[in-house]
């Protein structure tokens, strides 16, 4: 299992690739976000940005934490948590049938204070379609246990 010492900045894993179906966006949408143009063609007809089906926004969120959790199961980390996304953007529209591929970068690491043994690792997400269209882009903070170093100082103290 990787502890945050396992981490280092600049680190990237690719997830994917993931499928959205229509049938999955229309019930997400009916059921969360019930927007004319999340729902039909019909419904988006005549909007001046999607002019077809768009995909929620919080479902391509909520798609793009499923390829994070299944990266973590595949690769164990010694998860404490995830307290939140930074800077969550949807840079362009998603539509059914669009296949995703998700980038996560280490862009900064420290350990906390405050909880000792727990390090933060935030990761910079960027979500892309088939045709490496920018999608969504986030940062998203990490807990880490990251077990205290034993320094030469500790050791003489403990002696």
């Amino acid at each position: 299992m990787r502890s945050f010492d396992d981490f280092a900045v600049g680190d990237m894993v690719r997830l994917g690739p993931l499928t959205i179906s229509r049938s999955e966006a229309e019930d997400f949408a009916r059921r969360y976000d019930p927007q004319p143009f999340l729902i039909t063609d019909e419904g988006a007809k005549g909007h001046p940005i999607f002019r077809r089906m768009a995909v929620s926004g919080w479902l391509v969120s909520a798609l793009v934490n499923r390829l994070i959790v299944e990266e973590m199961q595949q690769n164990p980390a010694a998860l404490v948590g995830m307290p939140g996304l930074e800077r969550l953007r949807w840079v362009r529209p998603v539509y059914p049938d669009d296949v995703l591929m998700v980038e996560a970068e280490v862009v900064s690491m420290r350990r906390l204070p405050r909880w000792p043994g727990i390090g933060l690792v935030r990761q910079k997400l960027r979500a892309r379609t088939q045709e490496r269209k920018l999608v969504l882009s986030a940062v998203l903070a990490l807990l880490i246990a990251a077990p205290e170093r034993l320094t030469v100082m500790h050791r003489l103290v403990d002696a």
